[in-house]
Parts: structure tokens; sequence; C-alpha cells
């Protein structure tokens, strides 16, 4: 598959890319001029589906099937990219689960390695291997790394999934950590915390109309929308947020 782009076009790589957050953010991402890799594990037709969207908009995309958790599929990723995109020059840690909701009394170690294998693991085995071609350090340009964690970081999910509020504590920190650490390399690293947003994620933890039922709970009585946290993400991408790293943004209507 032969690339299309401009020599000053750079490429973004989306986890999980293809589908809720993800793909807001790499449909924006396209509209703003970036070469879009588009990552997934399971829903070939979602991320084809954005491919050819993009596509036919005019930009230049690629479909890359990677289960973040696993550092072959990943290292095989990044090759494909280095082989068919533009330079790397962001990468959106978004690829995530949640699972149905239960107590720490009954919860299982196969949860467990699942949730962090996929949440913590995969970001940082995608941020270690996007750092190696964007850093100054390595010959790279630069870049911004995004890493999507989520309210539940703060609040804690009790009696729903404490399990999945850990991992995502663990991205906080993760990020304020990495930002320190290539902060002279060229390298901005952020986080987006979503709260309630209305997007597929809830029916894979069971409660398909989440979404709906907790918008009372919400300042605003509403939930989110996918892109106004791509919105957030595309901004911490950008040159507008120069002077940015080590933030985490709350996307959660006040709450």
């Amino acid at each position: 598959m032969t690339s299309t782009a401009t020599p000053s076009q750079r490429t973004i790589l989306v986890t999980g890319g293809g589908r809720g957050i993800g793909a807001a953010t790499s449909w924006l991402a396209a509209q703003r001029g970036w070469a879009v890799a588009v990552n997934y594990t399971h829903g070939t037709a979602a991320a084809q589906g954005m491919v050819a969207r993009i596509r036919d908009a005019g930009g230049t995309a690629l479909a890359v099937q990677a289960d973040v958790s696993d550092e072959a599929q990943v290292l095989a990723m990044f090759e494909a990219i280095d082989a068919e995109m533009p330079p790397l020059g962001a990468l959106v840690n978004n690829a995530g689960v949640v699972d149905v909701q239960t107590r720490i009394d009954v919860i299982t170690m196969t949860r467990l390695q699942r949730m962090f294998a996929i949440n913590v693991f995969g970001t940082f085995i995608c941020a270690r291997e996007a750092v190696k071609r964007m850093s100054t350090v390595h010959g790279g340009n630069g870049g911004a790394i995004v890493n999507l964690s989520s309210a539940a970081a703060r609040i804690g999910a009790p009696g729903m999934y404490v399990d999945y509020a850990a991992a995502k504590g663990a991205i906080d920190v993760f990020t304020m950590g990495l930002a320190k650490e290539v902060a002279l390399e060229g390298i901005r690293v952020n986080a987006v915390r979503p709260g309630i947003i209305a997007t597929e994620i809830h029916a894979s933890g069971g409660t398909p109309n989440r979404a709906a039922q907790m918008a009372p709970m919400v300042p605003m009585q509403r939930a989110g929308s996918a892109e106004e946290c791509a919105e957030a993400i595309l901004w911490l991408m950008s040159d507008a947020s120069s002077y940015t790293t080590g933030a985490v943004i709350d996307v959660t209507g006040g709450r």
C-alpha cells in the first residue's frame, strides 16, 4: 500500500482507532492534516471503514491490526507504519477495556491480568516504540503522546470496576513521569481523562445504557461525546499546546 502523503505530513497512530473516542480522533486528525494509522484488534470492518472514509476525503490512512497487550504484535504494527506511512509524529494511546461490574471480593486474576495487560502494559509498550521513533535522542523530530485515562482514576469506581480505575490511575502517573523523562527530547506527553461518554464501551461492560443512566449525576446533566474528547486530544497534539506537557485534562462535564 503506497502513501499519498505530502513530504511535510506526519503520521498519528491511534490505538483502538476504529470506534468510539478512537474513531472520532482518527477522523478529526485526518481533517487537521495528519496521516492516520488506525489500529484495531478485532473490529476489522470498523477500522477499514474509517480508513475508507479518510481516503475518500482526500486523506492518507492505513489500518493496522495489533492487540496492544501482545508485544510482538505491537512491534509488527510499528514496523508496518514505518514501511508504509510518513514518519511518526504522534501517538494516541486510546485502546482500552472495561469489564462487567463487580466487587473486589469476587475479582479474578484472569480479569486483572487482562485489564492491566491492555490498559497499562499496552500503553507502555506503544509509548516505548513511539519514543524510539520521535525522540531527538534517537534521531527523531519530536512529537506528542496523548494517553487516555478516565475520571474513574479520581473516583475509584467502587462496586463497579476498581481494577479499571486503578489501571487508569497508573496511566495518570505514567503520563506525568514520561513527560518529565522526554521533555528535552522534543516529545510532549499528556493525558485526557474522559467522564461519562456515550460510546460502545459501556456495552462491553454489560451496561449499554450507562451513559444515559449516569447523565443526571453529571453537573452538566448530559453525557459527553466522542467528538468532544477528540477535540481535547487534537489540541494536545497541536502547536497550540506547545508549552503543555505532563497535564491531565478532564473532559467530564464537571464530574
